[in-house]
């Protein structure tokens, strides 16, 4: 039975199939099999793909007959499938170094306590330029599941995307089917729910890439203001769940009340009538009060600010 078991959920990326595919075929650690889903591509991702079917770490290949109309049921579908003990959720329009595996596979062999490990990421745009990184202040560390939680998964989501991260497949399985109920933070839910079973560990080396380019459906969302919709969700579920305080809860709430504010302008009247639901529905009423007193006290100060740096330039 192969130790790691490689998902590569493929929707319409085939201009960075084959380096996805290659990156992960040229690991370092060599343990593993990959299982490439297709979810109805209308590119030429299927005779990319195809190209691999004889290659002996590839244990499945599946072309969705219908399209699965999104990213986590598909993850559901080859974790499903997977035959090892650790699961990586390669996507298809990102690459990596060649040396991630070992590095991950590694650190969670060592602990057994550890139940996701992951490296830092660069953000790379369709000119393979670096646009920004994540960073971690130790070169390797194991956390607390629970004070991981708290301190790296409110009020963002420290692991940005799957690619950087390899899994306990026994902790997903004692996770619920929540995150599927999601359209984009459901990766955020699910890794919410396997760190409340053991450690985390933290790599300082930045191993992956992950790729935003004009076909990136997420980047879009992230434009339309939705996304707030269903962070709120998590930040309520983290609350109600008592993985947060109730001081944290307000604290990351007021967080997400300026960013709100200060984009909404760009948001369609529906996306944020959706948001302001969300914000000041929270079964008490002091919320919106506090939201809208010491938000907008915040606002004044950050548009002070930027005044300032203006003139003093």
């Amino acid at each position: 039975m192969p130790q790691v078991s490689v998902i590569i959920p493929n929707y319409n990326h085939a201009p960075y199939l084959q380096q996805r595919i290659d990156s992960v075929l040229n690991q370092t650690y060599e343990d593993f099999e990959v299982i490439i889903l297709d979810d109805c591509s209308t590119d030429s991702s299927k005779a990319i793909i195809q190209k691999y079917g004889d290659h002996p770490k590839v244990n499945q290949i599946v072309f969705n007959e219908i399209n699965s109309g999104g990213p986590f049921q598909q993850w559901k579908k080859g974790i499903e499938q997977a035959k090892g003990k650790y699961i990586w959720i390669a996507e298809s329009d990102d690459w990596c170094e060649l040396t991630l595996l070992e590095t991950l596979v590694q650190a969670l062999e060592d602990n057994p306590r550890c139940v996701m490990a992951y490296a830092q990421t660069y953000t790379i745009n369709g000119d393979n330029v670096i646009e920004q990184q994540s960073t971690h202040d130790k070169l390797a560390e194991y956390v607390d599941g629970k004070k991981y939680i708290s301190q790296y998964l409110a009020p963002n989501c420290s692991i940005w995307n799957s690619s950087m991260l390899v899994f306990k497949k026994e902790s997903y399985l004692n996770t619920s089917e929540k995150f599927l109920t999601f359209r984009m933070c459901g990766d955020w839910l699910l890794y919410i729910e396997m760190a409340r079973h053991g450690d985390v560990f933290i790599s300082g080396k930045n191993l992956n890439y992950f790729r935003s380019h004009e076909k990136d459906v997420s980047s879009k969302i992230y434009g339309s203001g939705y996304n707030y919709i269903e962070e709120l969700k998590i930040l309520k579920i983290l609350k109600n769940e008592g993985l947060i305080s109730q001081q944290e809860y307000k604290a990351h709430l007021l967080y997400k009340y300026i960013w709100v504010t200060t984009f909404r302008h760009s948001f369609e009247q529906s996306i944020n009538k959706e948001i302001r639901e969300s914000l000041y529905n929270n079964g008490n009423e002091s919320y919106k009060w506090f939201l809208l007193t010491t938000g907008n006290f915040n606002l004044i100060k950050i548009k002070i600010r930027r005044r300032l740096s203006l003139i003093f330039k």
